[in-house]
């Protein structure tokens, strides 16, 4: 299973003394900023940053039309996309609902830098998918504020990562500290995250209140060593994962897509058996639990971009299945869901009895 995609290059980590106590998990190849980007105090952080990083910035009238990036075929386009961040304002600041994680998207971030094969961005992000930072955080989290209020007296969720990984940004924006300590004065407001990435100890004394939910997205070695390029490794996530428990954060874990392939029962078995080593019965973790499953259109991205992946997508082995958005989707059939629906649910009683599973699909 899996292969080595090539002609990846190595961003991160990187220490950079003086500029910011921690690791960098992501540096850019180039970057470019909308000018009014510089009149908010995180715009001038990140532009600080990667001047002393040595990063080329460019500036561009729309973080939304951004040209300049370079790749021809749909592989080098991608992989230049990746390399590239962009920084503007967010205009837009009625925010997405996001079920079933939240109530609503909290918009600190669009894009990634990780390269994982089966990542649903493909079909939403475009052919050259940059990493695009919003340095109004204040206007955001304004606008949130004003969403709590109107809910209450109902708790109100947001979700950090519906479209991004703002873990993999944090050394240049700080927008995830900030978010952390504004949820934490708010009663009726909850704030939630995932991320691949390991880059915490900024994070971990930040007072919190439990009002941040920080979760680590998980799954067999041999699927993040397959599919996951620039991404941690699964040591280094349930390390990162230990020391957020420790600083008493609400701690979760989505493991998806779940793969089946020659072997998945062992691999999963020695992922949840790590988690029990390192995390204990899993008393106050939340687990979330998504089969793979792809579209027509994601599959020709995927195989346009990796050629040579060896992900499943045979659609005589899955099931046709509309999603909530109207579009179809493939599934894999309701005998093989329940296949893995009892196994991975048996591994969970045997090894995090007292893990919450949030839900299975």
């Amino acid at each position: 299973m899996g292969q080595e995609q090539k002609k990846v290059p190595k961003t991160g980590p990187r220490k950079v003394p003086g500029i910011y106590h921690g690791v960098f998990p992501f540096v850019p190849h180039r970057a470019f900023f909308e000018k009014e980007a510089l009149a908010y105090p995180v715009g001038r952080r990140v532009y600080r940053i990667l001047k002393e990083l040595g990063v080329g910035i460019e500036f561009t009238g729309s973080h939304n039309r951004v040209t300049g990036i370079p790749g021809k075929g749909p592989g080098e386009a991608f992989f230049e996309g990746k390399r590239t961040l962009v920084a503007g304002v967010r205009k837009t600041l009625d925010f997405q609902t996001c079920k079933p994680s939240a109530h609503y998207q909290l918009p600190l971030v669009t894009g990634c830098p990780g390269h994982c094969e089966y990542c649903y961005l493909h079909t939403t992000l475009g052919k050259k998918p940059y990493v695009r930072i919003y340095v109004n955080i204040d206007d955001i989290l304004n606008r949130a504020k004003s969403y709590i209020d109107t809910r209450a007296p109902e708790v109100t969720v947001f979700e950090g990562a519906a479209t991004s990984d703002p873990l993999a940004v944090e050394p240049f924006t700080g927008s995830l500290a900030k978010a952390v300590r504004f949820f934490a004065e708010q009663d009726k407001g909850r704030f939630r995250f995932v991320t691949k990435f390991t880059n915490v100890e900024p994070l971990l004394k930040i007072k919190h209140n439990g009002h941040t939910t920080f979760r680590f997205s998980v799954n067999a070695r041999a699927v993040i060593d397959s599919y996951e390029t620039g991404t941690p490794r699964l040591n280094q996530r349930i390390d990162a994962a230990s020391q957020v428990r420790a600083a008493g954060y609400p701690l979760g874990f989505i493991i998806a897509p779940v793969i089946v392939f020659d072997g998945w029962e062992d691999e999963y078995r020695e992922l949840f058996i790590l988690m029990k080593d390192r995390l204990g019965d899993g008393d106050g973790i939340t687990l979330e639990l998504i089969t793979h499953r792809y579209t027509l259109k994601a599959k020709k991205i995927i195989r346009d971009v990796f050629p040579a992946t060896t992900l499943p997508m045979r659609e005589e082995d899955r099931k046709f299945k509309y999603g909530q958005f109207g579009y179809g989707k493939y599934v894999y059939p309701k005998e093989k869901m329940k296949e893995i629906s009892d196994f991975i649910h048996s591994l969970i009683e045997t090894n995090l009895p007292k893990a919450r599973i949030e839900y299975f699909i």
